[in-house]
Formats: structure tokens, sequence, C-alpha cells
């Protein structure tokens, strides 16, 4: 049964912009090959994006009223923020996850990248009680 999912890229900004271009296009290349790879083995990439600096957040709130406060981000006090991700179909979630080790390698670690997170989205069906 085919199954969609969201590949979360979670990071430390500050090492990631710290590091040298060469240093970020061996990450680049990393995520290059897992779009490859992924639409090789017959997983849909529904879409991505790497994310901007969550100093460029902006934060949406409402309070008791139903006034509606925006803010700047980040959205927490975190070393690591969402920095990007991966949605994408599939009917082998095994084999997607043998390729998000591709991103979850040495080059995402040492860029200050953290654990890869892969998370179900969930279906119609899935919220009927």
């Amino acid at each position: 049964m085919t199954q969609r999912y969201l590949i979360l890229l979670p990071g430390d900004e500050d090492a990631w912009e710290a590091l040298t271009r060469e240093q970020r296009d061996t990450v680049y290349a990393r995520h290059d090959e897992f779009g490859t790879k992924l639409r090789a083995n017959g997983h849909t990439v529904l879409g991505g994006a790497e994310l901007t600096h969550s100093r460029e957040t902006k934060l949406v709130r409402a309070d008791a009223e139903g006034n509606v406060v925006v803010s700047d981000g980040p959205f927490a006090e975190t070393t690591e923020q969402l920095t990007g991700y991966y949605d994408v179909e599939t009917d082998n979630l095994d084999d997607l996850l043998s390729l998000v080790a591709i991103v979850a390698g040495p080059d995402h670690a040492s860029a200050g990248m953290g654990a890869v997170e892969v998370r179900r989205v969930p279906t119609a069906e899935d919220r009927e009680p």
C-alpha cells in the first residue's frame, strides 16, 4: 500500500553557515544522489525544499480573544532547527529508510545536521474513529 512520508532534516544552522562552499557542495551532492536514487527505486517525490535560516521565521499566534500576533522567529530556542524536508510517496518503507541513510551519512553529521526523521502522513482513514 502506498503511503506518504515526510523526511525531516534538522540541523545546527550556525554550524552549516560556518562550512566552506566545498563542504556545503559535498552535502548538496549527497542530496542530489538521494533524489536520483529515490526516483530510480520507484519512490515518488512530491516535494521538498531547503529552508532559510530560522532567524527569518515569522510566528503567527492567536490569543484567547482571537487577536492574531505576528512575531519574528526562531520557533524554539534550540540548537537544531528544521532545515529542510522531502515529501515522498512509497509502497516500500524499508527501501526508503535505506536510502535516507544517504543524507544521514557522515557529511550530514559533520555539517551540524541531526538525525533524519521519517514520519508517515496520516490518511483520511487514519482520522476516522
